[in-house]
Formats: structure tokens, C-alpha cells, sequence
């Protein structure tokens, strides 16, 4: 093919090729810095695009998991607040219940003492009626309670599995220490309620476990929202690592493509004006 032609411009047509070469790579480059991804979308890399939406559809997840678990923390916080109080409070009540189970105590001073324990009482059935959290208690199934009584289940991780967390009944136990007169005035029953195996002492001891059980679900329902938040901040890095631009280094070839884009214009602007020399040799 000879170089000596106006039909065909082998210098043009090599410098618009790599105009066109360099004008596509600065497209490229130009995205990443405008972006800051490597990987963009799926026309970047196919391949590495639908990994990374995997990961950010995890990242989504243990998120909302997040937010649920937190919920729940509010609610494990206010029934333990409520399972404190009704332990305190029935620590107090048998303190008197010892005063009753004397048959020295008598006459007024018995009536005194069986006022202050059903007085005791009373602030232990607003304890469970109101250890509410969101429309939701573990405690509450007294009548006049707050929020719907019921075992929680929470998604825990971005799989949905659940974690389960077991109410306690204040009814049964507000039923087991709300004494009737007759065993109020008893002294010998009283003293059998609080053997170490009687009725009050083992309701006692069903707080205590009830609060052993409400604190693990706390440190769990914790743990778990602390390991969830790492595992975030791990797939965020390795989705950085994945699909982020190196900035740096797109800067400066993104310097390099616009000096070889000038300079590979100029190239191709001198090969079409290669043919107009042909026309010295007619004149």
C-alpha cells in the first residue's frame, strides 16, 4: 500500500487509533476519580461487582440486626430495673414477715406490720405492671399491666437467626406472696413461709434466678451487637479492598492519559495534513 495517497491515510489512521486507545482509558480513569471505585458497576468487573453487592447486602443486614438487638437491649435494661426493685422490696417484706412469724406480736402492732407488708406489696405489683419497654414487657402479666407479655425472639445476625430471651411471671409471683388475713395472723405460718424452704423464700429465690437470667440475655444481646459491629467494620475493608480506586495512582495516570491526549490529537492533526504535501508535486 503505498504512503504516497489521498484514498487512505495510514498515519491518521494509525494516530486515531491510539486517540481512540488513549480516550478510553481516560474515560476509565476519569470514572474511578469522579467515583472513587475501582469498581463502579458491573461493566467495571463483572465478577468482583456481584461480590461486592453480596457484601453491602450483608453489611445491610447486620445492621438492621443491630438496630433490633438494641431494642431489645431497652427492654432487657428496664426488666432488670423492674426484677431489681421487686428483690429489694422483698427483701424488706420479709423482714417483716420475721416480725409476724413472732406470736408476741400482737394487737395493734400486728396490724401495723401486716399494713406495711401489704403497703410492700402493692409497690411490688406496679414494679411488674410497669417494667415496660415499647409496648413489650417479660414480667408484666398482672392485670392493669403496660405492653403485651411475651417471650422475645431477635433476629441476631444477618442470617435472621433469633435469639431467644424467656419472660418471668409477676403473676404468679405477685399471687404466691399476696397473703390472706388468715395467714397473716398466724404467726406459725407465717414462720413456715419463710423457712428456707418455704413459699416466700423460694419466690425469692425465682427473682434472684430471674435476674441471673435477664443479666446473661444482657451481656449476650451486648456481646452480640459488639461482634456484629466488628464483623461491619471487616467487611467494609475487605469490600474496599475489593472494589475502592487507589486514588493516588489514578491521579497521576490520569495526568499521564491527558498529556498523551493532547499530544496524540496533535499526532493525528499532522497526519491529515500529510496528503496536502501531494499537492507540491503538481504544481
Amino acid at each position: 500500500m503505498s504512503l504516497n495517497s489521498v484514498n487512505t491515510n495510514v498515519g491518521a489512521m494509525i494516530a486515531l487509533a491510539s486517540l481512540n486507545s488513549t480516550n478510553s482509558q481516560l474515560a476509565a480513569v476519569q470514572k474511578q476519580v469522579s467515583t472513587g471505585y475501582r469498581v463502579a458497576d458491573a461493566t467495571d468487573d463483572g465478577a468482583a461487582y456481584a461480590i461486592a453487592q453480596n457484601v453491602r447486602s450483608a453489611i445491610g443486614a447486620l445492621t438492621s440486626a443491630n438496630q433490633q438487638l438494641g431494642g431489645v437491649q431497652g427492654l432487657l435494661s428496664t426488666t432488670q430495673s423492674g426484677l431489681n426493685n421487686i428483690s429489694s422490696m422483698m427483701s424488706s417484706m420479709r423482714d417483716v414477715l420475721v416480725k409476724l412469724s413472732d406470736g408476741n406480736v400482737q394487737g395493734n402492732d400486728r396490724t401495723n406490720y401486716e399494713k406495711q407488708y401489704n403497703s410492700m406489696l402493692s409497690n411490688v405489683k406496679t414494679f411488674v405492671q410497669d417494667a415496660s419497654y415499647n409496648g413489650k414487657t417479660l414480667i408484666g402479666d398482672l392485670s392493669g399491666s403496660n405492653g403485651i407479655f411475651a417471650r422475645v425472639a431477635v433476629a441476631r445476625n444477618e442470617s435472621g437467626s433469633s435469639y431467644g430471651i424467656a419472660t418471668f411471671s409477676g403473676s404468679a409471683l405477685y399471687g404466691s406472696v399476696a397473703f390472706t388475713t388468715t395467714q397473716m395472723n398466724g404467726a406459725s405460718t407465717i414462720a413456715a413461709l419463710i423457712t428456707s424452704s418455704g413459699t416466700f423464700v423460694n419466690q425469692q429465690h425465682a427473682v434472684g434466678q430471674a435476674l441471673n437470667d435477664i443479666g446473661s440475655s444482657a451481656n449476650y444481646v451486648s456481646n452480640q451487637i459488639s461482634y456484629n459491629s466488628d464483623k461491619v467494620n471487616a467487611l467494609n475493608s475487605g469490600l474496599g479492598a475489593l472494589v475502592d480506586a487507589n486514588l493516588a495512582q489514578e491521579s497521576a495516570q490520569l495526568q499521564a492519559l491527558q498529556i498523551r491526549q493532547q499530544l496524540g490529537t496533535q499526532a493525528l492533526s499532522l497526519a491529515n495534513q500529510a496528503p496536502q504535501t501531494l499537492l507540491s508535486l503538481f504544481k
